[in-house]
C-alpha cells in the first residue's frame, strides 16, 4: 500500500495562512442585537483571496488551524467546494473555531462587526504548522492580521515569508490592519511594515499607508516601502482606483470603475489583492494587475457577503 505525503501532492501557484471563520450576515438593516435574522457564510481576508484565486483556476492552498466543531466543519466543507487545498489545514480539538456577526449597510456604509475570536484555533498557529521541506508554492500571500492574532502567529507569518524568499517564490502583503488586535498602534506598525519589508508586492489602502508611514501621498507612501525592500507597491485609493510605483521607477494610476449601487465594502479589499496577485501570477504587468484588481473590487462591493463577488474566470470575461 503506497501512502501519500504532503511532498507528493501537486506543487501550489499560491499558498495563504490566516483565520477563517463563520459570519453571520444580518438580512435587515438595523443594530446587531435587534436584528431577528441572519445568514452564515465564510469570511476571513485570507480565505477571501483563496476563494478567489481558486475560483480563478489557480491551484490554491491555505494554512489554518480549525476547531472540532460545528463552524470548523461547515468551514472544512467551504474549502472542499472551493476547491481550495487543505494539505495544511490542521484539526484542533482543544480550541474552537472563531466566528463574527455584520450588520447589513443598504446605503453603502461601512457595517458594523462584532468578533468572537479570542483563543481560537486559528491563534494557535505556529511555526509548527509551517511546510516541511521545499515550499510548495510558487507564491505566498500574507496579511497584517495573521500577525496581529498571536506571538506565535506572528513567528509563523515571519517564518513562512523567510521560507518563500529562500525558495525564490514571490510574496504579496496586504497591511489589511486590525488596531483592536494590537497593544499599540507603534507595535502595530513596526510590525507591519517589518513584513512589508519582506515581500515584494504591498498592496496598502491610502488611509493604511499614512497611519503606517506617517506619509500623506499615495506617491510618498509607495516610496517609504521601495525604500526598504519591496519590488513593487499598489496603493488603493478606494473609488479612485490604484497608484502603482516599482523599484524602476515606473508608476502610473488604475482608474477605478464606476458603481451604480455599493451593497457592502467588505471584502473589497482582499478582491483586489485577488485581481493583482492573479495577474501577476499569469504574467502581467504590475499596471495590468492593478486594473484587474479595480474590476474585481468593484465587482465584490455590488454583492452582500465577503466571497460572493469573487469571480469565476468565466465571468471575469
Amino acid at each position: 500500500m503506497t501512502t501519500t505525503t504532503q511532498q507528493d501532492l501537486p506543487p501550489l501557484d499560491a499558498l495563504t495562512v490566516g483565520e477563517p471563520m463563520a459570519l453571520f450576515m444580518a438580512l435587515q438593516p438595523g443594530e446587531l442585537h435587534a436584528v431577528p435574522d441572519f445568514r452564515r457564510v465564510a469570511a476571513g481576508a485570507e480565505l477571501n483571496v483563496a476563494t478567489g484565486l481558486a475560483r480563478l483556476g489557480l491551484r490554491t492552498g491555505y494554512i489554518t488551524r480549525l476547531g472540532n466543531d460545528s463552524f470548523g466543519n461547515f468551514l472544512r466543507g467551504v474549502l472542499a467546494h472551493e476547491g481550495i487545498d487543505a494539505r495544511y489545514v490542521v484539526a484542533d480539538a482543544a480550541h474552537p473555531t472563531g466566528f463574527m456577526l455584520k450588520t447589513r449597510a443598504d446605503d453603502g456604509s461601512d457595517p458594523q462587526i462584532e468578533y468572537f475570536r479570542k483563543g481560537s484555533a486559528a491563534s494557535h498557529l505556529s511555526v509548527a504548522d509551517a511546510p516541511v521541506g521545499a515550499f510548495p508554492a510558487r507564491h505566498l500571500h500574507l496579511t497584517g492580521i495573521t500577525p496581529a492574532l498571536s506571538p506565535t502567529t506572528r513567528e509563523l507569518a515571519f517564518h513562512l515569508a523567510k521560507q518563500a524568499r529562500a525558495a525564490g517564490a514571490s510574496i504579496s502583503f496586504d497591511p489589511n490592519l486590525r488596531p483592536r488586535l494590537w497593544p499599540s498602534p507603534e507595535a502595530m506598525a513596526e510590525c507591519i511594515n517589518a513584513v512589508a519589508a519582506l515581500s515584494d508586492t504591498v498592496l496598502p489602502g491610502l488611509a493604511e499607508g499614512r497611519q503606517l508611514t506617517g506619509r500623506h501621498t499615495a506617491e510618498d507612501i509607495a516610496a517609504f516601502y521601495l525604500e526598504r525592500g519591496a519590488k513593487q507597491v499598489v496603493v488603493k485609493l478606494g473609488p479612485e482606483g490604484a497608484y502603482y510605483a516599482q523599484r524602476d521607477g515606473a508608476s502610473g494610476i488604475a482608474p477605478g470603475l464606476r458603481v451604480e449601487r455599493v451593497v457592502d465594502t467588505v471584502g473589497a479589499g482582499d478582491g483586489f489583492a485577488v485581481g493583482v496577485v492573479s495577474g501577476l501570477l499569469e504574467g502581467f504587468t504590475l499596471a495590468q494587475a492593478a486594473a484587474r484588481g479595480n474590476a474585481i473590487g468593484a465587482r465584490v462591493v455590488q454583492f452582500p457577503g465577503d466571497a460572493d463577488g469573487l469571480p469565476t474566470r468565466a465571468e471575469l470575461g
